[in-house]
């Protein structure tokens, strides 16, 4: 009798010590499990350059005061003023893009690359992580970020593709060149009505550039798409990688 009582104690303590560590094994793959991250996406203008151009000035240019006040208090995200002029009149809506244009030539003039983006690009180079650019600039502003800092990425969309951004189709057409899917990516932008609503919409992770603390105010609180990460500075991009994601090619 003592003997089957022995027995009976050394395998219930067995069973108990090896479900203990089944337990404890699964617990450390679920915590230890990381998402994949194969490819970055960037926003150029106020992500990969530094802000030079005044939008709220080019908006009034385009709109006229009164209506600026008007469309902007309809939408808090921010004003999406490609999409406002596709409507109007040839002979208006070319008059709108002669003063974008001008604005953004301004800016080519000042251009600047952002502290932080070189050193970025550099890691996730040394992760094999591929590195995309959406822009809602136009194709002779991409050509000469790539020329004046040496700093190529591919595919590089501008607004010349259509849809734009806010629209997916630009991060889902680089995902397909890639050969990757959009939960394997994240979008990195200053915006969240272009940038972090593309990703979203796309499927992909987002992350939000936000210099100066904008987006905390509160018109942003109960925007739709809101980012899975925010950074003040693109120098905090790469702990947060590291951090979140396992990093492939």
């Amino acid at each position: 009798m003592q003997l089957l009582l022995s027995k009976a104690f050394l395998f219930l303590h067995t069973t108990r010590t090896f479900s203990t560590m089944a337990i404890s094994t699964s617990s450390s793959i679920s915590l230890s499990s990381k998402p994949r991250l194969k490819g970055v996406i960037f926003d150029m203008d106020g992500t990969l350059t530094v802000p030079v151009i005044d939008f709220q000035a080019m908006y009034k240019a385009v709109l006229g005061h009164d209506e600026y006040l008007a469309v902007k208090s309809k939408n808090p995200s921010g004003i999406d003023i490609l999409h406002h002029i596709e409507n109007w009149s040839p002979d208006k809506q070319r008059r709108a893009y002669e003063i974008i244009t001008d604005f953004e030539k301004q800016g080519q003039d000042r251009l600047q690359i952002m502290p932080g983006a070189t050193e970025l690009c550099s890691f996730l180079d040394s992760k094999n992580i591929r590195r995309g650019l959406i822009t809602r600039n136009v194709k002779d502003a991409v050509d000469l970020f790539h020329v004046r800092f040496g700093v190529k990425f591919s595919p590089a969309l501008s607004r010349e593709f259509r849809p734009y951004k806010p629209d997916p189709a630009p991060l889902l057409h680089i995902c397909s060149t890639w050969g990757v899917q959009s939960n394997e990516v994240m979008m990195i932008g200053d915006s969240l009505k272009d940038d972090v609503a593309c990703g979203k919409r796309a499927g992909a992770f987002t992350c939000l550039l936000d210099e100066t603390g904008r987006y905390n105010a509160p018109e942003y609180a109960n925007v739709e798409h809101q980012p899975d990460y925010k950074v003040s500075s693109l120098v905090e991009v790469q702990s947060l990688l590291e951090r979140h994601f396992e990093l492939t090619s």
